[in-house]
């Protein structure tokens, strides 16, 4: 294996959503991305004790993920729909119960090993903007659940 020597650029990552069952998954690119940001925070607490002989400790006791993610809005050439993905996660920020709740993966679209796997819901907030500006929407995916390793499936 050689040595690492190219950066990575943040256009590396590619978003799915579920637009299928569990059973019968149909993964569809979430398109037009200009801006992605992920995160999974643990929450850590003080375990701290006198055995410890002065030194902090501490423990993981939670973990969350989220994504951000800004993408210009597509709509077919005769303006009558959006993309069937943006529309998934704008009717799931309005809804409550399984409806509110988006089968989401990530991962990297040159087929490098990060890839993960979990369940959002939804935020959306369109972002305005002058009469030049395009339409663009903020999402913010919130996991509820955990945020699973997966084997990239762009992987050879």
């Amino acid at each position: 294996m050689s040595t690492p020597t190219e950066t990575a650029l943040a256009r590396r990552w590619r978003l799915e959503i579920n637009m299928g069952t569990e059973v019968v998954p149909d993964w569809q690119l979430v398109p037009a991305i200009t801006e992605f940001q992920w995160t999974a925070e643990p929450t850590h607490e003080d375990a701290t004790s006198y055995d410890t002989d002065g030194w902090k400790e501490n423990t993981k006791t939670g973990q969350e993920w989220e994504v951000e993610v800004t993408f210009n809005r597509k709509a077919t050439p005769d303006s009558t729909a959006y993309a069937a993905s943006h529309e998934r996660l704008r009717l799931a920020a309005f809804a409550y119960g399984a409806d509110s709740k988006v089968p989401v993966r990530f991962f990297d679209r040159n087929g490098l090993p990060e890839a993960y796997t979990g369940t959002a819901l939804v935020t959306w907030e369109p972002q305005g903007g002058e009469y030049t500006a395009l339409d663009q929407v903020q999402a913010t995916l919130t996991g509820t659940g955990p945020l699973v390793p997966i084997t990239n499936p762009v992987t050879p």
